[in-house]
């Protein structure tokens, strides 16, 4: 069994209540209720700048752990190296700004008019291997997360835990590079506790949120944990028995459900199923 957690083992995201808060009223919420950690969304950081979101965090009670999304290869974004590199150099210098450990890693999708996903694969290796140096400078670890693949062609080319270690075998970097872990994108693989305990310390997060039996938005419509089909305590255990000893960190995209709810009315539940976590 999982040990039992409390609110110092929580991290809530700021995504969860993206669509009803500005970045400093989300963390109000979060700290009312006693949370002290968060991951931060970045489209909240762009809406009011990475100096004013430093402000806000350095006189609030609660601290940022990792920031979400680093897009490696945006299909909306046909870009070169070069234009790409900047790009996310200004994201891990604004992470790194922020002071969170970890810089969470999406892929992106195929590109436009393309099937090529062997090729596309391939040139996330290749992107990862470029961008390892810039990493470095920032003293920020990559957290590569695999998403669920019905968003392969628009979201992630990496469905599978087995897939992101494969990649960190083949880059030979765990000093920079890591991995998340997010249930409600892997909860389906029967390889899932062989590939947690494969990872072992290249863990650095681990997202929780549940999967509704009749979803409606594969992306969108996370349910929150207690109200769907995923054990997140057991594959909590498998996390544990793997080594990991950070928060677990519940990230819930509610476009139809969540994100129509108050704040605090939001951070309240989460606390409430901390049985689910």
């Amino acid at each position: 069994m999982p040990r039992t957690l409390t609110k110092e083992d929580l991290c809530i995201h700021q995504v969860c209540v993206w669509k009803q808060s500005s970045f400093a009223d989300s963390l109000d919420s979060f700290a009312r209720h006693g949370i002290t950690k968060t991951a931060i969304w970045r489209p909240m950081v762009e809406d009011i700048g990475v100096n004013q979101a430093k402000k806000i965090l350095d006189n609030s009670s609660v601290s940022a752990i990792s920031m979400c999304p680093l897009v490696l290869l945006d299909p909306d974004k046909l870009l070169d190296w070069a234009s790409r590199e900047q790009e996310h150099i200004r994201y891990l210098e604004d992470a790194a700004e922020l002071r969170v450990k970890t810089a969470v890693v999406i892929t992106g999708g195929l590109p436009p008019k393309s099937n090529d996903l062997a090729g596309r694969r391939q040139a996330v290796l290749e992107e990862l291997a470029r961008l390892i140096p810039v990493a470095e400078e920032s003293g920020l670890k990559l957290a590569l997360e695999p998403l669920h693949p019905m968003v392969c062609g628009f979201r992630s080319v990496v469905s599978t835990l087995g897939e992101a270690n494969d990649i960190l075998d083949a880059l030979d970097r765990d000093d920079v590079m890591g991995i998340a872990v997010d249930s409600y994108a892997l909860w389906w693989d029967p390889k899932l506790k062989e590939e947690i305990l494969r990872a072992g310390p290249r863990i650095c997060n681990f997202h929780v949120s549940d999967w509704l039996p009749e979803t409606r938005d594969v992306r969108v419509d996370r349910g929150m944990p207690g109200d769907g089909l995923i054990d997140n305590p057991l594959i909590r255990s498998w996390m544990e028995q793997a080594g990991y000893k950070g928060p677990v960190e519940v990230e819930i995209l509610s476009a139809l459900d969540w994100w129509l709810k108050p704040a605090d009315t939001v951070v309240k539940t989460i606390c409430e199923r901390i049985e689910f976590l």
